[in-house]
């Protein structure tokens, strides 16, 4: 199995290495990603100027990696078409330090990256840790693992799109994972104003409101320190979300717990 990992937070994030690290255990991996930050960038696409691509020694060895002068959507874009010349069978966005909760999945670069791969038939994954800095990478890491097993399984259709938040604990304070649908009408965009050398400038601030998340969404399960993943196709194109069984929390969660007995046996 070949996975394409990719991220919105650029090439250097500690996310997008600890990530291509733990997937490597498991399958061929190979990186592009923006060459610096592009977060809320959405699924902006670089169309009036050349994009450059450099390859580079990887932080994770044997993994073949590409800096991208563009947007995440430009390198999943690239390394599907020109860059990556062996079969992508999956595409993973991540590990991105700060949440993508509800509305912000429309202008998450995250979630966008992960889009072009399910646009393109494949089936993909964006996955969020709900805070920035967080300590408990190794976490989200081991969790997409599990769930690339199961993505690969031949009882799952291709066209899955998921979307993972995590929240910012340690694996022994997760409550469970929650299968969620996007909570919508949790933030406002704002604007500060200020001047600079007699300069007015604008500021765009993304604030949350107080309004109480419906326990079916991923804002609430978060809050209330569950995992949440949900199958986003449904809420973007208006297909029909592949069942998922209900067994399938308890048996990443239970994976999760071994990993974590392995690491401190």
């Amino acid at each position: 199995m070949m996975i394409l990992v990719t991220n919105d937070d650029g090439i250097l994030a500690d996310g997008l290495w600890v990530l291509a690290k733990e997937l490597k255990n498991i399958a061929q991996v190979v990186v592009v990603a923006p060459d610096r930050e592009q977060s809320a960038i959405g699924t902006a696409v670089t169309l009036r100027q050349p994009l450059r691509a450099h390859r580079i020694r990887p932080v994770v060895p044997e993994v073949d990696t590409y800096s991208i002068e563009g947007t995440p959507s430009d390198c999943v874009i690239l390394a599907l078409n020109k860059l990556v010349k062996n079969k992508i069978d999956m595409v993973i966005s991540g590990i991105n330090q700060g949440a993508n909760l509800g509305d912000d999945v429309l202008i998450s670069g995250t979630v966008g990256a992960a889009l072009q791969g399910y646009l393109r038939g494949l089936p993909a994954l964006a996955i969020s840790i709900e805070a920035v800095d967080s300590h408990h990478l190794d976490t989200a890491a081991r969790l997409a693992a599990l769930l690339v097993k199961w993505l690969g399984s031949s009882a799952v259709p291709n066209n899955v799109f998921l979307n993972v938040n995590l929240p910012n604990l340690p694996l022994a304070d997760i409550r469970g994972i929650k299968i969620t649908r996007l909570a919508s009408g949790f933030h406002t965009d704002t604007v500060e104003e200020g001047n600079d050398r007699k300069r007015q400038y604008y500021w765009l601030v993304r604030r949350k409101t107080d309004k109480v998340a419906d326990n079916q969404t991923d804002v609430w399960a978060v809050e209330q320190g569950n995992i949440s993943i949900t199958p986003l196709h449904a809420n973007l194109l208006n297909r029909l979300a592949p069942a998922i069984p209900g067994n399938l929390c308890s048996e990443l969660l239970q994976g999760l717990r071994e990993y974590h007995s392995l690491d401190n046996g």
